[in-house]
């Protein structure tokens, strides 16, 4: 059965944005960057918010950009085909290899398990993981760590006051300021 993965850039402090929704701490320098490209690589399709689909929208035409350098391209190349499912109450239409989200949370991520294919359901957004969280949809937390302390914003972990067990199951320094942390929900 396809896990499913939730992986994202946090500050020591647990947020993924800023007070101001800023994201400018986290900009992964050439190390970190290769890091996501590789993580990409184990993904079979990705679960989005619509605020992160929004984000990630840069990207559908950035190949026709002549700056990109290597890295930016070979990203492209991966983010551009994944298949991606949206969640969203305003947005009637997506771009690029997306779809609507058709059904909750549970229902999508239910059907994405029983699929054929390979690659691991990742879900992007603290919002929807939040909601992922709660139905106990998540298999792994994956957090690469920044050394800043941001004092505020949207936290990488819900608030739900839900005790969840996790086994470290891998870590890895990244650069000498960036750590890696994998870990497995127990069951």
């Amino acid at each position: 059965m396809r896990d499913v993965t939730y992986a994202m850039g946090m500050s020591l402090d647990g947020y993924i944005t800023g007070p101001d929704g800023g994201l400018d701490w986290s900009a992964p320098d050439p190390e970190v960057f290769r890091f996501w490209i590789d993580e990409t690589r184990g993904i079979g399709v990705h679960l989005l918010g619509r605020r992160l689909y929004e984000t990630m929208l840069y990207w559908e035409t950035a190949a026709q950009d002549p700056s990109l350098d290597d890295a930016e391209r070979e990203w492209t190349e991966l983010w551009n085909p994944l298949p991606k499912v949206v969640f969203s109450r305003t947005l009637t239409e997506v771009r690029g290899n997306a779809r609507l989200a058709t059904g909750s949370l549970t229902e999508e991520v239910e059907r994405l398990r029983k699929e054929p294919g390979g690659g691991e359901i990742a879900i992007g957004g603290a919002t929807l993981a939040a909601e992922a969280a709660a139905a106990g949809l998540i298999d792994e937390y994956r957090t690469v760590v920044h050394p800043v302390l941001v004092g505020g914003g949207t936290r990488y972990f819900p608030h739900d006051e839900r005790r969840v067990a996790l086994d470290l199951v891998e870590t890895r320094t990244l650069t000498p300021n960036v750590v890696y942390m994998r870990h497995r929900v127990k069951r």
